[in-house]
């Protein structure tokens, strides 16, 4: 029986946001926000250990008795800020890790489940042997698109074509990127390798916490699944 191959999971949270202020400690059905995800992760068997890494004594206290995964990776001063690449947080905490195969995600995903991560981490998993070294989630839209200038992006206006048969296009959703130490590398410090695989996810659970109305949205859909 071969061992069963895992991942670590990043999930980078500052003390600060912008458009929603106190965004990953705010009430969410009743916990905070980035409870919702973590739980998630916590329950996913594909899941070794959860890193987060914060600047907040708040998080990472609330983290720590709360989850049983959960390992800190306290934010230096250089990566702080509004302004501040997620690959340059990404750097940080893979030069603290030992482990080679990675999945980060946000607490503004609170809708993934279980089911989705697993079946993604092995997708991961078993397209490493095709030469692909990346994986991350998309949207899947068939739908007719414009650019600003009216020219239309995927469709001929004059066929009207039904939007099932229409080519579709993949919007990066940033609810998880799966990737190797290796494969960063190699991308010149970027969790997107050099060939990737999309993963389209379900679109009741790719709602991303951006702003104020997603909040509201996901937290009805949230309520709504688990009877709340």
């Amino acid at each position: 029986m071969t061992d069963v191959k895992k991942v670590v999971a990043l999930l980078p949270m500052k003390g600060n946001s912008e458009r929603i202020p106190g965004k990953n400690l705010k009430n969410f059905a009743g916990k905070p926000l980035f409870h919702a995800v973590m739980q998630t992760l916590e329950d996913c068997e594909l899941v070794s250990q959860i890193i987060i890494n914060t600047d907040s004594k708040e998080i990472a206290n609330s983290a720590i008795n709360n989850f049983n995964k959960v390992k800190i990776h306290w934010r230096p001063k250089e990566i702080c800020g509004d302004f501040v690449s997620m690959n340059k947080v990404i750097v940080h905490d893979l030069v603290n890790s030992e482990e080679e195969h990675f999945l980060q995600t946000h607490c503004t995903n609170p809708l993934l489940t279980v089911k989705t991560l697993n079946e993604a981490i092995n997708t991961y998993f078993k397209n490493l042997e095709k030469k692909h070294d990346s994986l991350f989630s998309v949207n899947k839209w068939l739908t007719r698109l414009y650019w600003e200038d009216m020219k239309p992006v995927n469709h001929n206006p004059r066929e009207l074509l039904r939007t099932q048969d229409l080519p579709p296009l993949f919007e990066e959703n940033s609810n998880f990127y799966i990737f190797s130490k290796d494969a960063f590398k190699k991308a010149n410090e970027k969790r997107i390798g050099l060939n990737p695989i999309m993963y389209p996810t379900p679109k009741m659970e790719s709602v991303d916490v951006d702003f104020p109305e997603d909040f509201e949205l996901a937290e009805f859909i949230y309520k709504k699944q688990k009877g709340i």
